[in-house]
């Protein structure tokens, strides 16, 4: 099949869980002998075009710029659709499958002017991540992904709970969807690193217990009620060192959170790090927290988890479809700091508690959470829009 990804992010461009994602399913289904031509957003010093692992990655050129985020959504859409159209005049597109609303306008009227069947996984909602709709962008942004929806043959989700979302929200017929989990490249946590090296350069003791927030600095992540959970943690553990690890709007309002606690010398914000960095970060941890109020999937979850660190994640979404709890991790209330306080406690106070939950979950995701798995169920995605 020859099959074009459109996707916002890509490598280097890594915003959010998007860009890994779509490296790692086209990727494998490179592998698989299918020729997958991804068409992505222009990002500073990466080249125009070139093959990654057997991927066509076509970069388009953003010619007109604007401040705000839903004009320049709309513009780079054009340059992309335009692309697409340049694409197809040396190779015969087979379809189209967009990731996310941000490409919905160029993979719509693409499917039409390529008379190609379009397959959309959606990765998330803004009804989701704003928890309600209540302005005029967040609409917008609603109604582009129930257009998303409504177009496409076929729509995958990572999980039965972003499933129930979508058929419950947009109004998708059942029959329409398909659940595929997301996955990770377990070879990347399959390293040796020199741990005291490692913390050393964040100023972290071997003595000391590292754990780790990783994500984006934004309401639905639940940043705020982990560092509200701090000073529960540190009356039990003064050992313990929270390090936060990521970008985004709320962390002017987060830093100010801590600077008003009296531990607040127990956080440090790390800013955005390379993926290198980051894995040797995760590798060199204690203990990995996940407490977003909304997560349609949770990949960090499954990075923390084959990387050998306890992971205390809330009980929402996909992170309550990945993580069985006291098995393969702890699972605690949303948007509750004394509860994350406790399964934070729990596994820095129980090593051999601490070492179950690690095995399980790296066998657990050797047996699931493949690449190579993903993209076999995905063929058949494509396959079964193909037929009719």
């Amino acid at each position: 099949m020859r099959i074009c990804m459109v996707t916002w992010e890509f490598p280097p461009r890594i915003v959010g869980g998007i860009a890994r994602h779509c490296y790692g399913l086209s990727k494998a289904l490179a592998k698989k002998g299918h020729e997958v031509h991804l068409v992505t957003l222009d990002f500073p010093g990466a080249p125009f075009y070139e093959e990654v692992d057997g991927v066509k990655v076509y970069r388009v050129k953003v010619e007109l710029g604007h401040p705000n985020f839903i004009v320049w959504t709309l513009l780079f859409n054009h340059f992309m659709e335009k692309r697409i159209a340049m694409i197809n005049r040396d190779v015969k597109l087979d379809l189209i499958h967009a990731h996310d609303w941000l490409t919905a306008p160029a993979s719509i009227s693409s499917k039409h002017y390529l008379g190609a069947p379009l397959i959309s996984t959606v990765h998330s909602t803004e009804v989701g991540r704003a928890q309600g709709l209540r302005t005029p962008d967040s609409y917008l942004i609603d109604g582009f992904e129930w257009w998303l929806t409504y177009e496409s043959k076929r729509v995958i989700v990572a999980s039965n709970s972003m499933r129930y979302e979508i058929e419950e929200h947009f109004h998708v017929p059942s029959e329409k969807i398909d659940v595929i989990p997301n996955a990770i490249d377990i070879e990347r946590f399959q390293r040796h690193v020199d741990r005291v090296q490692v913390r050393s350069k964040y100023g972290v003791g071997m003595d000391e217990k590292l754990i780790l927030f990783i994500g984006r600095l934004v309401p639905q992540k639940g940043v705020e009620h982990m560092i509200k959970a701090v000073p529960d943690v540190v009356r039990e553990h003064p050992e313990a060192r929270f390090m936060i690890i990521g970008e985004g709007w709320s962390r002017g309002y987060l830093e100010s959170l801590v600077a008003s606690m009296s531990c607040g010398d127990k956080v440090r914000f790390v800013g955005f790090l390379p993926d290198q960095d980051l894995v040797d970060l995760t590798l060199s941890a204690d203990v990995l927290v996940v407490p977003s109020s909304y997560e349609p999937f949770g990949i960090v979850a499954l990075e923390g988890m084959a990387a050998g660190v306890p992971v205390v994640a809330s009980n929402v979404g996909g992170l309550s479809e990945i993580i069985e709890h006291d098995k393969t991790g702890v699972l605690v209330y949303p948007r509750n700091p004394r509860s994350i306080a406790w399964g934070i406690n729990r596994v820095l106070s129980d090593p051999a508690y601490s070492s179950r939950l690690i095995q399980n979950a790296k066998r657990k995701i050797s047996e699931i959470y493949t690449w190579d798995a993903v993209a076999e169920r995905t063929i058949k995605v494509y396959e079964r829009s193909m037929g009719g």
